[in-house]
């Protein structure tokens, strides 16, 4: 498929393709959207990466849909000029065991990151005071309904139509840190059809700021989860059809979720859901709230939630 068909295929979106940067000079290709529109919620740019032998061969894929895409490819754009390099994962997937590698499509985040990504369910299970606090932090009440309805209705029916995708539940995960890993968490909870898997790395459970997580470290934790086990007690999936990664570090800002996720572990386990085969929670010493620490722990969710 060369670029014309690339951009053909887009349904009038403006697109761009170029051949990814790998260390090994395969013909992997990312094929950006710019500021794709939404009924439901702010446009935004979409980077879709294909696996080097797309254009070779009529296999169908699955698909990993990821939240902060300028993140996780190359370093142009990501944040602080590091990125996930989630090409270079799914490539040495891919060298371990052939077929295991997989579409990949990156959602980038706008200025309304921190509303998009926080749970509305979970807001809503709040009491006025957290929940006046929470809106008050992100500037304004959640919008991850929109979000989810954006990735679930317009965002993956083109990309099953566009490429050559696995489009049942068993082959769709979607994945994120941070805030990134509530709102796929929130994603799979909401949309347990149509999500498979959800990986969610270093959950930002705390829903503060950084600034905020470091003055306060122990401001309404007991409230907020309260706040989520609710949340997860009245819409967690079903044991035994669907699986959820969740992790984080112990350095900086993933030092505050050990207690938070500590109670949701005890949540899912509740609920049904065994460890190491349904959820996993782990913890990485010495790791980080960064790219850095994500990109060199992915191999671990991709391998629990893909196989």
């Amino acid at each position: 498929m060369d670029r014309r068909t690339l951009i053909a295929a887009t349904g009038g979106l403006m697109a761009s393709a170029l051949i990814a940067n790998t260390s090994d000079a395969s013909e992997a290709m990312i094929i950006r959207y710019e500021a794709m529109p939404s009924r439901y919620t702010a446009a935004r740019n979409v980077s879709v990466w294909l696996p080097a032998d797309y254009g070779k061969s009529n296999r169908r894929y699955p698909v990993l849909y990821m939240h902060d895409g300028q993140n996780i490819f190359g370093a142009s754009h990501a944040y602080g000029g590091q990125s996930w390099r989630v090409d270079l994962a799914m490539e040495a997937r891919q060298r371990a065991v052939a077929g295991s590698d997989a579409i990949v499509v990156g959602v980038w985040n706008t200025s309304t990151r921190r509303q998009d990504f926080s749970p509305a369910g979970v807001e809503a299970a709040m009491d006025d005071k957290l929940r006046a606090r929470t809106a008050a932090e992100h500037e304004g009440p959640a919008l991850s309904d929109g979000y989810l309805r954006f990735l679930v209705e317009e965002l993956k029916p083109m990309i099953d139509r566009d490429y050559r995708t696995k489009p049942g539940k068993a082959s769709t995960f979607i994945m994120g840190s941070s805030m990134g890993g509530l709102i796929s968490l929130y994603g799979i909870c909401e949309y347990p059809k149509v999500f498979g898997g959800a990986g969610c790395l270093s959950t930002h459970w705390t829903l503060l700021s950084a600034a905020e997580s470091y003055s306060k470290p122990d401001l309404e934790t007991p409230a907020m989860i309260q706040a989520f086990a609710t949340y997860l007690k009245r819409k967690l999936p079903k044991a035994g059809q669907n699986k959820i990664w969740m992790d984080h570090g112990t350095i900086n800002l993933d030092s505050f979720y050990q207690p938070y996720q500590l109670a949701m572990d005890q949540v899912f386990k509740d609920l049904g859901w065994q460890q190491g085969k349904e959820f996993e929670s782990r913890v990485y010493e010495g790791a980080d709230h960064n790219e850095a620490s994500w990109r060199a722990r992915l191999q671990d969710p991709l391998t629990f939630l893909m196989g």
